[in-house]
This record gives C-alpha cells, sequence and structure tokens, in this order.
C-alpha cells in the first residue's frame, strides 16, 4: 500500500519564520518516516511578521505544496494607523516606537468586531471553493487544520463535511480563551459569534489537539469531549548539542517576542538590585534579547539602569538560534502575566531545554510549564511577583558561574522531540483513519 495523504491547512509556512511556522513544518519533515505524505495547503501572500527562508531545509523533497493568493485588510489597517506598507504586523499588540494612538484602538475595535474570526477570514470562501475542486481529483485520507488564525479551522469544517473526510484541528493556542482575546474591545454580539464558532470547531472536529495539559482540560470542560495533548518540541537535527557556554560574560539569553504582558518587572529590579551588592557582578552581566520587544519592556530596563547591559537584536534565523541558546548562562522563559497564563507552553521552551543550558523561568509555579521544567530537572519557574526569589537564584547561579560550575542536568526530554511528537500525531491520524 502507498503512503495515505494528510491535507495540512496552515496560515504560516516557510518562507515566513517564528514560532507559528515550526510547529507543523516539523510535523510534515518526519511524516513521510511514518508512511503519511503531506498536502500543505497555505496562503501564497500572507502577511507574516518575519521571513526566514533557513526553514525551508526542513521540507522533505517532493512535498505537495499548494499555495493560493489571500486578501487581507493589513494594507488598509497600515494607511489608518499611519505606518509603511512593507512594515510587518506586530503580534499580540506589541508596540515598538509608541503607546497606542486613536487610530491604532480603534482598528484593534474594527479587527475585533467585524474581521471573526480574524483578518484572513476573507480567505475561508475562496480556500473552500479551490479545495473542492482539488480534492474531487486528488483525494486525502485526514485533514488537519492548525490555529490561530482559527479561520484555518473554518476552512477545514466545511470541507470536511462536504466531502466526509476525518478531520483533525490543532489548537497552538485557546480562542477565545487567549491571553489577549480581551483586548479586542469585542461587543456582546462579536463575542457571541467567537463562542458559537469556537463551539462549532471544538464539537464537528473528528480530534482536536492542544499543546498542553491546562488547555486540554479547559476544552474538556467546555466541549465535554475528548482532547489530546502533543506539545511543541524540538528537532535534535538543529544542532543542540551540550555545551559550555561559549561567552565569557554572565549570560541571560531570551529568544523571542517580548510583549509588554511578559514584562518581568520583578526580574529587572532583582538584577538592578544584585548589581549594586555584588562584587564584580556589574562587569560580568550580559542580557541578549533576541526578538522584538515592546517599548514598555525597554522603558522598564531603562527605569532599573539595565540598558547598558543589554544587547538586542531583532530576530536570528532559527539555524542560529541554537547556538544563541548554548552560549547563554542562562536561558530567560518569560510568560503572558495574563489569566490563562498557567496554559502557556512556549515553542521555545522545549529549544532551551535541548540546548541544556539553566532555564529561569517566570511564570505561574503551578502552570503547565514549570511542571516539565520540574519533571526534566531542566530549570526553575518563579512567580511573577517573586523578586525574592528572583535575587536569590540568580545569586545562586552566578556564583555556580563564577566557579566554573553552572550546568543542567536534564533528563527525559527525548519524548520532547519533534520526531517522537509526530509519531504521536500519527497515532491519531491512524485511529480516525481506520475502515
Amino acid at each position: 500500500m502507498g503512503a495515505k495523504r494528510v491535507l495540512i491547512i496552515t496560515y504560516y509556512w516557510p518562507p515566513g519564520g517564528g514560532a507559528g511556522v515550526q510547529r507543523w513544518l516539523k510535523f510534515v519533515k518526519y511524516l513521510p518516516q511514518f508512511g503519511w505524505s503531506p498536502v500543505v495547503y497555505t496562503p501564497e501572500n500572507g502577511e507574516m511578521p518575519v521571513l526566514d527562508a533557513s526553514l525551508e531545509k526542513d521540507i522533505p523533497l517532493g512535498t505537495e505544496i499548494i499555495r493560493t493568493r489571500i486578501w487581507e485588510p493589513y494594507s488598509i489597517y497600515k494607511t489608518f494607523v499611519g505606518v509603511g506598507k512593507d512594515e510587518k504586523i506586530n503580534t499580540g499588540f506589541l508596540t515598538e516606537k509608541k503607546k497606542p494612538g486613536l487610530a491604532e484602538r480603534l482598528s484593534v475595535w474594527l479587527r475585533g468586531n467585524f474581521f471573526i474570526p480574524d483578518a484572513r477570514k476573507f480567505w475561508i470562501k475562496p480556500s473552500v471553493k479551490y479545495l473542492s475542486t482539488y480534492l474531487s481529483q486528488n483525494p486525502v485520507d485526514a485533514i488537519v487544520s492548525t490555529g490561530p488564525p482559527h479561520s484555518m479551522h473554518l476552512i477545514a469544517l466545511q470541507i470536511s463535511n462536504k466531502f466526509n473526510i476525518p478531520w483533525v484541528a490543532d489548537f497552538r493556542d485557546p480562542w477565545t480563551n487567549i491571553d489577549y482575546y480581551k483586548d479586542l474591545m469585542l461587543t456582546n454580539g462579536a463575542d457571541k459569534k467567537h463562542h458559537l464558532m469556537e463551539h462549532e470547531v471544538l464539537t464537528k472536529a473528528t480530534r482536536v489537539i492542544v499543546v498542553g495539559k491546562t488547555m486540554q482540560q479547559e476544552f474538556m470542560d467546555d466541549f465535554h469531549r475528548k482532547i489530546d495533548v502533543i506539545t511543541n518540541g524540538f528537532d535534535e537535527d538543529d544542532s543542540f548539542i551540550q555545551v559550555k557556554p561559549i561567552s565569557s560574560n554572565f549570560m541571560i539569553a531570551h529568544v523571542g517576542t517580548i510583549v509588554r504582558s511578559r514584562n518581568p518587572k520583578a526580574l529587572w529590579k532583582a538584577l538592578d538590585k544584585i548589581i549594586n551588592e555584588v562584587p564584580g557582578f556589574a562587569d560580568d552581566l550580559e542580557i541578549r534579547l533576541t526578538g522584538k520587544v515592546d517599548i514598555e519592556v525597554r522603558n522598564s530596563l531603562k527605569d532599573n539602569n539595565l540598558e547598558k547591559f543589554v544587547t538586542y537584536t531583532n530576530y536570528l534565523p532559527h539555524a542560529e538560534v541554537a547556538l544563541e541558546q548554548q552560549k547563554a548562562s542562562l536561558l530567560l522563559l518569560i510568560l503572558n502575566d495574563t489569566p490563562n497564563a498557567k496554559g502557556i507552553l512556549t515553542g521555545k521552551m522545549f529549544e532551551y531545554m535541548a540546548a541544556k543550558r539553566p532555564v529561569l523561568c517566570i511564570g505561574p509555579i503551578n502552570g503547565d510549564a514549570a511542571s516539565i521544567l520540574d519533571e526534566t530537572g531542566s530549570g526553575k519557574t518563579f512567580n511573577f511577583d517573586d523578586k525574592e526569589g528572583l535575587l536569590d537564584a540568580i545569586k545562586s547561579y552566578y556564583s555556580q558561574f563564577k566557579s566554573g560550575n553552572l550546568t543542567v542536568d536534564s533528563r527525559g526530554i527525548q519524548q520532547y522531540s519533534r520526531k517522537s511528537l509526530t509519531k504521536k500525531l500519527v497515532e491519531v491520524l491512524e485511529e480516525i483513519t481506520k475502515k
């Protein structure tokens, strides 16, 4: 028998970069090794926050990739708020240059109340039409949609119903429980529409996959159905090898976007205090932030006299990220200080673990991230406002650094390799396609 075929509907795909791309890029990379042939359906001209052509090397030779054009209202948005047409749209309400003005706030209101579930809604109808023709001539055994953006799920919903094809809905983040949902300034009618769409997807998909246990429990409580957990992970091919830190400095490194809800104010205060209390610390300290940083975070660094210790890098190709992480003395993992923080599991956490450098996590100590870091011995977690705990931990890490003994003894991380996780995905696909 030939390989089974799975249609994967995803907005994010190379040459787009960032965390949203890597989950399904890595599944696609390993699916053929388990007897599944992926067919990727993605926009030809999507609005990508960053570009990273280095990721294209992970696409297996011969993978069928279908691209169609998408119309998005971002050109109107950019004109309205006064940014250049070539500027990228930030995610998570990150602001790099100024406080949001009236035009930007009005645009958020329009986005939340008129572009439901998201600004990619205009791709749903043409995609259903295109894929209906395609699938009539090129049948598949299963469909996967991954969101956000949740418009991808609405495409899959219609196609699955029309062709009676088993469908897996993959949630990298929640829908109505995502951290910025409250910032959309929704009317009661818009809020109701979001919840109705979410309910239809969560109840009609053949299977639902989420990235963590908290989201799993929330969905099971709300929708009374089986929910599978397949976390994000790390790819062993991405040059993760155990090395001693290359940097001669006591480098605290963060890779990824830092929006204002991730501003670790207690950490900045702790570092300022240690600088004034511990001899030599100021000479050794380096804070390296790779990724976009909100203006509020930059201001907090200034307020705590830390700006001179900071190196900002807007973006690094993923191929270079592993080396950057292995240079670090400490890898900083900051979760959003929002009501859903307990369930946040960022993709970079698993790459941090694979880099085998100590992870300093700021977030709920009873959350999903804290549980995995503790289970694997990869790092320590401190609550958002635990200045004293952070202060003691950094002093201890710095003492180990000075004595040349700053190491981490992580264990059991192989279960989070991309290949192992693809095996779990294949088990789901095999179950829903049994004849």
